[in-house]
């Protein structure tokens, strides 16, 4: 397992986030511009770094950026507990994307969140547990999240399509306080923008055996980092705390790429918060 980004992504992300210069994050963690411009690109440098003046530079938090430069990961989740979820990662070149399938367990009912790069896992994985796909839950519109849609609803034409996007057709639209009733399962959603003009979270909740909510936050949240917040690094940064952060604490996050985490884990260990 590894994280969505390495240290040097979390690093360029928190100097855009903070608007510093390379020349004045080099001066700050003590490093020559190269080496610094490596860190960047590999997550890797030769040289000592002054993580305290670094992060302070940046707006991060120095202990939890140096413990991810040592090599700290979230704690594996063993989805046994909530019994019918899958994990689906689709790759293209170097890109991987993940897509949720979750359904209940006695109408066979089943939601996907979000359709990854390739419908055929998904595809495979509804025939096999004999599953009638009734919903999509799209966490925003770019095209590594949506871009096994057409095949999907092909497949599936009366699955219902729920979008954060303004441009979506109006019955495709979540509406205030909806309430999606997936057999037993309740799906709630959270409105999560910054990474994304239409960045939604969805909450899963209302599990057997009183498991804890998941939930699917698209590219809003990664493990120990953020989504870009493509000018929008305060709004992007707020949502997360508000409507995400704010969830208990052992709420399973699921970002669209890299491992799962925990609101928790994410307290305790990411550094932009």
């Amino acid at each position: 397992m590894h994280l969505e980004d390495h240290i040097g992504d979390i690093i360029k992300k928190g100097r855009l986030m903070s608007g510093v210069s390379p020349a004045a994050a080099a001066s700050a963690a003590g490093v020559t511009a190269d080496d610094f411009a490596n860190l960047e690109r590999s997550g890797k440098t030769p040289a000592p770094i002054n993580w305290p003046a670094l992060a302070a530079a940046l707006g991060l938090n120095p202990q939890k950026l140096e413990g991810i430069a040592r090599g700290w990961l979230p704690a594996p989740e063993d989805l046994g507990r909530w019994h019918e979820i899958r994990v689906i990662t689709t790759a293209e070149d170097d890109l991987s994307v993940n897509c949720f399938l979750v359904w209940d367990e006695v109408n066979l009912e089943a939601a996907l969140f979000d359709t990854g790069l390739d419908a055929q896992p998904v595809l495979d994985c509804l025939k096999e547990n004999q599953l009638q796909l009734r919903h999509v839950f799209i966490t925003h519109s770019h095209y590594d999240h949506v871009q096994a849609l057409a095949p999907l609803r092909a497949a599936w034409p009366k699955a219902r399509i729920h979008s954060g996007s303004k441009s979506a057709p109006v019955d495709q639209r979540n509406k205030p306080s909806e309430i999606i009733h997936l057999g037993g399962l309740r799906v709630t959603y959270r409105e999560t923008p910054g990474h994304a003009e239409d960045g939604v979270t969805y909450v899963i909740g209302n599990w057997q055996e009183d498991a804890p909510h998941i939930a699917v936050v698209g590219d809003t949240l990664f493990a120990g980092s953020m989504g870009n917040g493509n000018g929008q690094w305060e709004l992007a940064r707020q949502k997360v705390r508000e409507q995400i952060l704010s969830l208990p604490p052992d709420t399973v996050l699921c970002p669209g790429h890299g491992p799962l985490t925990t609101v928790a884990e994410e307290k305790e260990h990411n550094p932009f918060f």
